[in-house]
């Protein structure tokens, strides 16, 4: 921060002429365990309060709140030989940007500690959580209705609204953020003034303006347009692992590639990526008849995309992976699906992300109106692969796609969802499964009919699919629904 905004900072907080749940006017008082309390108050009552900011100001009478000069010099100050401010952070949980700044105005010495508002859990200082309440420090405990507030608070506060990057200069986001991509990414023309930069780059929610020239980065820039994940430290297992094994196993890898960049600038080099290793095969049932991967590349593109999208960003230690091997490719994400995972063909599309859903699909990045897995399912099909098995874990979401393999080599399981799966596909789009329909999908020969029959039978039995129309039964004319049209 230069010295004409220190200044400017300095002044427009002591006007204000009170102590405020977020701003802590102070003349020497250099206590380092009540400087450790009160940012742990003052951090949680920004919060509370929407702040951006939270500050303590040295160096103004509390009476009067007129600036008169400290004696406090915060950076020779030292714990048992630690330095105040790494002392101060190590003792915070969690750990929060805090910026100190020193400074002369009208010839008297200030300093100012600026630190963001708590926002995902309050802030601890040595395990203990405080609160302001008007001028006075209380600890949280002690004001139940506050903390109900603060965690309801945080509750609303959606995650591509968090700071994954607190008090940025221009320079460090233009470091940190792949300002260029963005731009080419929406068919823009990248500005020659830097400030409209800034303006577009706020009005998207990449970024939020403070204080003095300073930006916050919120998570939805971080996650979508960071050149490198790892530079946030809450994001950075949110990165996209892709891992090959030998075998049907996880016994041996063959090796393992990270996608370091945000989801926006990375997601098409992932698919292609992973399409690259891919197996070839020179035939696939009877659409295709020259050489192409073994799995559709649009359905790779879907699934992972939808595990970037849709995952629960507070799964703490992990983050979504592909992970491919002989017979299948598992693209799996933390967290479980809003909406029964029976139902991902046909119903709308929830995420508990909205806000990144959204801006992907303005971006081209994923699909609208949640016909993502009815392209998969549709891709499937035309390359005759069986049929995909998405699963949830106790954790995650997981979505498996299997390698060629005859009719004859299935169980039953795996039969019925082909079957679920072609209904559902064929209701979506305006038509009803029939036997023909089904033997296409499966590669049945014609006069083999009574097997598709069998197999839609199972189906019926397992409650999947049902015949159209009451008491109908099981022929070569009959039309089959999804159990729940």
């Amino acid at each position: 921060m230069d010295i004409l905004n220190f200044q400017s900072l300095v002044k427009n907080l002591a006007a204000i002429r009170k102590e405020t749940e977020w701003l802590e006017l102070k003349h020497n008082n250099e206590n380092p365990y009540e400087i450790g309390e009160y940012i742990s108050a003052l951090s949680n009552g920004a919060a509370l309060l929407g702040r951006n900011n939270a500050y303590i100001l040295w160096g103004v009478e509390d009476s009067t709140s007129r600036i008169i000069g400290t004696s406090f010099r915060p950076r020779e100050a030292k714990i048992n030989g630690q330095e105040l401010e790494s002392w101060l952070i190590f003792h915070l949980d969690p750990q929060i940007d805090l910026q100190i700044h020193e400074g002369e105005l009208e010839g008297n010495y200030v300093v100012l500690f600026e630190f963001a508002p708590a926002t995902h859990r309050p802030i601890r200082f040595k395990g203990m959580e405080y609160i302001r309440v008007g001028s006075y420090k209380k600890k949280l405990q002690e004001c139940p209705e506050k903390e109900r507030e603060l965690w309801r608070r945080f509750d609303k506060l959606p995650f591509e609204k968090r700071v994954a990057k607190t008090g940025a200069l221009e320079s460090e986001v233009l470091s940190l953020i792949d300002v260029a991509a963005y731009f080419e990414i929406m068919k823009l023309p990248f500005p020659e003034n830097r400030a409209v930069i800034f303006q577009r780059l706020e009005s998207e929610g990449i970024i939020v303006r403070r204080e003095s020239k300073h930006y916050d980065i919120t998570n939805l820039g971080a996650v979508l347009f960071s050149k490198t994940l790892g530079d946030f430290d809450r994001l950075s297992r949110k990165t996209l692992r892709i891992i090959f094994y030998r075998g049907d196993s996880r016994m041996e890898t063959i090796k393992e590639h990270e996608i370091k960049k945000g989801y926006a600038l990375g997601l098409e080099e992932a698919v292609a990526y992973i399409n690259d290793q891919l197996p070839q095969n020179e035939h696939i049932g009877e659409v295709f008849r020259q050489e192409v991967r073994m799995y559709p590349k649009i359905a790779v593109r879907e699934l992972v995309a939808n595990a970037l999208i849709h995952q629960d960003f507070t799964v703490t230690g992990a983050g979504p992976m592909v992970e491919i091997f002989t017979n299948r490719i598992e693209i799996s994400n933390p967290g479980l699906p809003l909406i029964d995972i029976l139902r991902f063909i046909d119903e709308a599309p929830r995420s508990r992300n909205e806000i990144l859903a959204s801006l992907m699909r303005r971006l081209n990045l994923c699909e609208e109106r949640g016909t993502g897995i009815d392209k998969v399912v549709l891709q499937i099909e035309l390359f005759q692969l069986p049929a995909p098995d998405f699963r949830k874990t106790t954790q995650n979401t997981l979505a498996i796609l299997f390698a060629p393999r005859n009719l004859k080599d299935m169980d039953s399981t795996e039969r019925i969802r082909a079957v679920y799966q072609h209904a559902c596909l064929q209701h979506v789009i305006g038509k009803k499964m029939t036997n023909e329909s089904l033997r296409k999908r499966l590669g049945i020969n014609p006069s083999s009919y009574p097997l598709a029959s069998r197999i839609i039978r199972d189906a019926i039995k397992a409650e999947l699919v049902k015949p159209q129309g009451n008491g109908v039964g099981v022929g070569k004319s009959a039309c089959y629904l999804p159990f729940w049209a």
